[in-house]
């Protein structure tokens, strides 16, 4: 039966969301705030696209398989579209040869900057008969059936409203669903927020000799910073810092000159300027972040139906681990696959969500927990917090996975979002080979330090 959604954002998330439903044979209104649509020149827009609302979109993404496997599913032609504007496909466990293993060839990182994934989504959307895409258009409230758990028709705007059997609110981390919720007297949505306490810096740049080979990306964690590297599409890299918001030398990281400086203090840094390039951008830098999950769904029962929240509305992280567009992809999947207008909708989402999508949020959030406690013990000056027993065989799963193609293939099914952590790596097996790893060999203490704090102060710095 199709039925009329209306989706308010069109970012990533709402664009998905649109696409899969329209495939499914619903009539969709998309609505957008921003005015200005996307170029044919993404590097224009990647560039010089001022878009102060939406911050990530300049900085580095990682594409997680579970991107990959729904596009492939859902919207083969996005994915080619993808591929053909430059994104490439890294399968994880390349160095160990032909896999015939089930599930290896899922492994896959994909190489793209955000707003190549954009663009293939918009061009989708912009040729899809039953998507009516509407580009500055601002969603200011819901219109509701009122009862004990509200019943949302449609929503407001200025130009009219919008009737529809099933809106979703894809507004990104600063949705207004709360003030919405509250408006239209439903209970308030259940949240759990964790404060990251880091701001991100990063820069791009481009290779000028596409004949050299890319450097290993060899990304370092040190007590006060976390350095990374980014290769996107097209010749394009990223080098990227993550430190305290009240780390003092904060504010010098978005010197371009000092950034590169820094960068410099770490091997992977060094490397990869070292091969000819060029920096195409400023330091840009981003802070605020939390970790936020939001139900729209109590101990009561769905706090309002008809409407869904999606994508960073529902579950914001910490993108440290690149999950954000994974997890939207697969909610706007599950979705698809749905009637829009069954009475258990809201239920089937929630409990779909908690089994899916909150074990990510949980890795997260205790990763960031102690994160946070070890970046603040380094600025007072304390000395680190014992480590825990597994310490030791937690940093072996890295030089171990390099000889060890079980070991590889579990840390590969992390870091794609297959299994968690506790899941790959707290087994027999696992635990035996990075235990005969670590027997073999005796010298290894841990991951290299980097610099240290100090020569980081000096190198920021200088006078």
């Amino acid at each position: 039966m199709t039925s009329h959604i209306a989706i308010i954002g069109g970012g990533i998330t709402g664009l998905a969301a649109a696409l899969f439903l329209a495939r499914q044979g619903h009539r969709i209104t998309l609505l957008e705030r921003e005015a200005r649509p996307l170029s044919p020149d993404l590097d224009a827009d990647f560039l010089h696209w001022h878009r102060p609302a939406t911050p990530q979109a300049l900085q580095p993404h990682l594409l997680r398989a579970p991107i990959r496997t729904v596009l492939r599913a859902a919207a083969p032609d996005v994915y080619a579209t993808l591929l053909g504007l430059g994104a490439t496909e890294h399968p994880d466990l390349a160095a160990f040869g032909p896999s015939d293993h089930p599930g290896d060839e899922d492994l896959v990182t994909l190489r793209a900057r955000r707003i190549l994934l954009e663009s293939a989504l918009t061009r989708a959307v912009q040729a899809e008969p039953s998507i009516t895409h509407r580009p500055g258009t601002t969603a200011t409230g819901l219109l509701y059936f009122p009862g004990p758990a509200p019943h949302v028709m449609g929503v407001h705007t200025p130009t009219g409203d919008f009737r529809a059997d099933l809106v979703l609110d894809a507004a990104g981390r600063r949705s207004p669903i709360h003030r919405w919720l509250d408006a239209i007297g439903a209970r308030p949505a259940v949240t759990d927020v964790t404060r990251t306490g880091i701001a991100y810096f990063c820069r791009w740049y481009r290779s000028t000799d596409a004949t050299t080979p890319d450097p290993p990306r060899a990304g370092c964690l040190t007590p006060y910073t976390a350095f990374g590297i980014f290769p996107a599409d097209n010749d394009y890299f990223a080098l990227a810092f993550t430190v305290a918001v009240n780390d003092p030398t904060r504010t010098a990281l978005r010197d371009p000159a000092t950034y590169d400086r820094a960068a410099r203090l770490f091997p992977g840094g060094a490397a990869w300027l070292a091969q000819p390039h060029q920096p195409v951008t400023d330091v840009h830098a981003m802070a605020g972040l939390d970790n936020r999950w939001t139900a729209l769904h109590d101990d009561k029962g769905p706090t309002v139906t008809g409407l869904l929240s999606i994508g960073d509305s529902a579950i914001h992280t910490n993108p440290t681990l690149g999950q954000g567009i994974s997890l939207a992809l697969l909610s706007a999947d599950w979705l698809a696959h749905q009637d829009p207008t069954s009475p258990t909708l809201a239920t089937d989402y929630h409990r779909w969500r908690l089994d899916t999508l909150r074990p990510w949020f949980d890795v997260q959030t205790t990763i960031d927990r102690d994160r946070r406690a070890e970046l603040q013990a380094s600025l007072k000056g304390l000395p680190p917090a014992p480590p825990p027993p597994d310490a030791l065989n937690r940093a072996a799963l890295g030089p171990c996975s390099a000889d060890d193609l079980t070991v590889a293939r579990a840390r590969a099914q992390v870091a794609q979002m297959v299994r968690t952590p506790v899941q790959a790596y707290a087994t027999p097996e696992i635990q035996s080979r990075v235990t005969a790893w670590l027997r073999a060999n005796p010298e290894f203490t841990g991951p290299p330090p980097g610099p240290t704090r100090e020569l980081w102060e000096k190198t920021l710095n200088p006078n």
